[in-house]
Order: C-alpha cells, then structure tokens, then sequence
C-alpha cells in the first residue's frame, strides 16, 4: 500500500450566522461537522451526497481555500492546518483543483495557452520557448490541439474548456487532484470522455483524486472506494462494489433506491424518506439522520453514531449496525 497523499482528520468548518444591527454572531452553520478520510496515490475517493452535504466545502477546505474551523489535514505526511496563504504556496503545487463550471473557473482575458502557462510561470518551473513547449504537451495530453494555445476560453465548447481546466491543474505535476463536480455541467457523451480523460492521467501519472460529485452513475465509473455526506458527516466510507451491492447505512440504501437502473428486469426494494433535509444551522441532535430514518429507534435520538467497520473495510455510522439486541440486521 503507497502511503496517503491526503489525510483529513475530524475536519469541521463551521460558518458563523451574525444577526442584528452590530452584527452579533448568533450561531452557525455547520457545513462540515468532523469529517476523516484519507487518499492514496493511484486512488479515486469519491464523495457524494446531496446538494447541501458539505461535499464541496470538504474539496475547499482540505486546500485551505477556506480556512477549516478544527481538524488536520496533511499533504503528502506534512500537516498543513494552519499554514497561511504564504505557507501554503509551495505546497499548492502538490494539490490541484478542477472547478464544475468549466467557463467562469477560466480568465476570458486570456488566452488558452497563457491560462495554463501560467502555472508554470508563477512557479518558475519554464518560460519562454520551453513554456510553450510544455503547454502544447498539455494540451495533446489532455485531448486538445496545440494550435489551439491561441483561442480564447469563449471559442471552446464546455468539454473543451474542462479539458483545459485539466491542463491547467497538471501543468504543476500535482500529486493529488480534487474534482468538484468536474462533468455535473457537461452532455452525457461529454461525461464519458472526461472521465475516461481522468482515469488515463490517474494510471500514466499516478494521480490521486479526491472527486466529488451527486451522481451515483459517475461514481460508480471512475471511484475506487465512496464516502457518503449527510448534512456535514461521513455516513459510510466502503469500497465501490461493497457499497453498490451491499449497502449498510440506510441513507446510502436511499440513495442508491433512487438510481435508476438500466435493465429493466431488474427490481430494487424502494425506501422513500420522509420530510426535509434539517438545517446545518440547527441540526438534530443525537444522529443526524434519525428524523427521516424509518428504522430509528430512541437511542438515535440522543446518540451520535460513531464511524466504524462494520465489515472489513466497509465503514458505517450508525447505531443499529452495532451488535445488539435491536440491531438492523445486515442486507443479504
């Protein structure tokens, strides 16, 4: 086993709530709410959830693109939590993000080839003839022509411009690349090519990504294991064919009902949840999830469940997957 090139530690980010005329912080949004994990080189964690989880918030926040409110993260072994902006300059060369919106995560002032040049210049890695060298490398890497190094980001379609965000997250040789929603904006077709994209340069460079996403269908393609958010928490963390076929927490169960499945030969036992997502501003106490779990029971209610292996490898918080006499028994 290669050793981790991200490890996170309880992270939490909590965005304070100010109220009145002098602007008194009169609580918080818990967005993410003691989150651990880890990413190997090679590796594709993937972490999904619903809208408002707090999937992307963790991408941000293990690149101190927000500052987290506690926790650890390291890089490559080194704890980099409370580096600043200064601090973490060199070591931004070793974690690169690829932003969902292809358009607006690029300068339309400047051209394609300057956009991922610029990297390399700000690094000092190559200038001059050799920057334009290296850029048109990128470029046939990532699937682009090279005299394309002249075109503006507004003459691409949304494909192209994905790739050439792409471009612009290898042109440091990163060891580890978050994806937040890297294909949520593109045409299915599209979907295809860029994950097929990212699956070749995670096995010609062995890359880690930590990919974020809501679409179980992209996950399924391009993760090696799946940790699964509700409001601010890792539910279950579980190898992908572990967590497609064998579901044990009863939110992942939710999610996973809800797919739709391609063959339609196939039944899947349907559980439907009750009411809203709570508010991270004021969660429930005791597990997260007991007010629209239907299988919660009173301990639920005051309880945080614990992250932990249920199976070997496979992780879940939930207290009626502890041993017991009202335990959930597990899904054949």
């Amino acid at each position: 086993m290669t050793a981790p090139v991200l490890e996170v530690e309880n992270l939490q980010k909590h965005f304070p709530i100010h109220k009145g005329l002098l602007r008194r912080q009169a609580g918080s949004v818990r967005a993410v709410d003691g989150v651990s994990f880890a990413v190997r080189a090679g590796e594709t964690l993937g972490l999904v959830g619903e809208s408002g989880c707090g999937k992307s918030t963790v991408g941000r926040a293990v690149l101190k693109l927000i500052d987290p409110t506690g926790g650890r993260i390291l890089l490559d072994g080194e704890d980099v939590t409370e580096l600043n902006a200064a601090g973490m300059w060199a070591r931004r060369r070793r974690a690169q993000i690829v932003f969902q919106d292809p358009y607006s995560s690029l300068n339309p002032r400047l051209s394609a080839g300057a956009i991922v040049g610029e990297p390399l210049e700000n690094y000092g890695l190559a200038s001059g003839r050799e920057k334009t060298n290296r850029v048109a490398k990128l470029f046939e890497r990532v699937g682009l022509r090279a005299d394309f190094m002249r075109k503006f980001p507004h003459e691409f379609s949304g494909g192209q411009r994905q790739r050439l965000g792409i471009a612009r997250a290898l042109s440091v040789g990163p060891a580890l690349i978050v994806a937040d929603e890297p294909v949520s904006a593109l045409d299915v077709s599209v979907q295809a090519q860029v994950l097929n994209l990212l699956i070749d340069l995670q096995e010609e460079l062995g890359l880690g990504y930590l990919f974020i996403s809501h679409d179980l269908a992209v996950m399924r393609h391009i993760s090696h294991r799946i940790a699964v958010m509700y409001l601010g928490r890792i539910v279950e963390l579980a190898d992908k064919r572990a967590l497609f076929t064998r579901p044990l927490h009863p939110y992942t169960e939710a999610l996973l009902s809800a797919a739709p499945i391609p063959d339609p030969t196939r039944q899947r036992k349907k559980l439907v949840l009750q009411g809203d997502v709570p508010s991270p501003a004021n969660p429930p106490k005791g597990c997260h999830f007991h007010t629209r779990c239907p299988y919660a029971i009173a301990r639920c209610k005051v309880e945080d469940p614990v992250l932990r292996e249920a199976l070997p490898g496979h992780q879940v918080a939930c207290l009626r997957r502890e041993a017991g006499p009202d335990a959930l028994p597990l899904p054949a």
